[in-house]
């Protein structure tokens, strides 16, 4: 059943939230849409205004460019992934079960109890997968940083890095491995899709199960060593 949840995220990334309106959520649900089809190169506020039915005016006055909206939905995305981790892991107690839930959350596999109205996370899922790189690998990068645009995505790499440390008290990149486990899901998965050679898993019919595999053996492996 969806659910009604309000990501707080930095007033910076839009002119208005598009959380609070009915056309602001259009956009977000449409844009979402539309960047899967077309790609975020070919995507423009023209064309999105055209699948609305609505204005290129009236999107300019949410965003001032395309690259904010895609950092606001990167963002959107990052915050549902930390929210889902602590949904899950509310009544875990066990630090190796509570990095078990929070690497299936990082794969995005199928074992889903929320979902937003507005919000296709499958589609978005693709999107963050196959253009999130272009929204922090800019020569504006440190502008932003500053900026603090990039604070969600901070702190879901804290959270897991906090469930690493809970695991194992002495190994000595919690962070580093935090970070590495986000940026391997999405290059593995991206891999299998189009790169094949350069990964020893595969995806068949969405199934993420051997991207979840992969983090694990990868996470435990190194943090059973030290």
């Amino acid at each position: 059943m969806p659910v009604t949840i309000q990501m707080n995220l930095n007033p910076g990334l839009y002119l208005r939230d598009p959380q609070d309106t009915k056309l602001g959520r259009k956009i977000i649900q449409h844009s979402i849409l539309l960047i899967d089809e077309i790609g975020f190169e070919a995507f423009t506020f023209k064309k999105l205004a055209e699948v609305i039915e609505s204005t290129e005016a009236s999107v300019y006055r949410y965003f001032e460019n395309k690259h904010l909206l895609l950092v606001y939905l990167l963002c959107w995305y990052w915050e549902w992934m930390k929210f889902r981790i602590d949904y899950n892991t509310m009544n875990i107690s066990e630090p190796e079960q509570k990095l078990k839930i929070a690497i299936s959350v990082i794969a995005d596999t199928t074992r889903r109890n929320t979902s937003v109205a507005f919000v296709d996370e499958d589609v978005l899922h693709r999107i963050v997968v196959a253009e999130a790189t272009k929204a922090y690998h800019t020569k504006e990068i440190d502008k932003e940083n500053k900026e603090g645009f990039f604070l969600t995505y901070k702190a879901l790499a804290k959270k897991i890095a906090d469930i690493i440390a809970e695991v194992n008290a002495l190994f000595p990149y919690p962070r580093a491995l935090a970070s590495t486990l986000l940026e391997m899901a999405n290059n593995h998965i991206y891999f299998a899709l189009h790169l094949p050679s350069l990964t020893d898993i595969s995806i068949e019919d969405n199934d993420l199960s051997q991207v979840e595999k992969l983090l694990e053996d990868f996470a435990f492996g190194l943090l059973t060593r030290v």
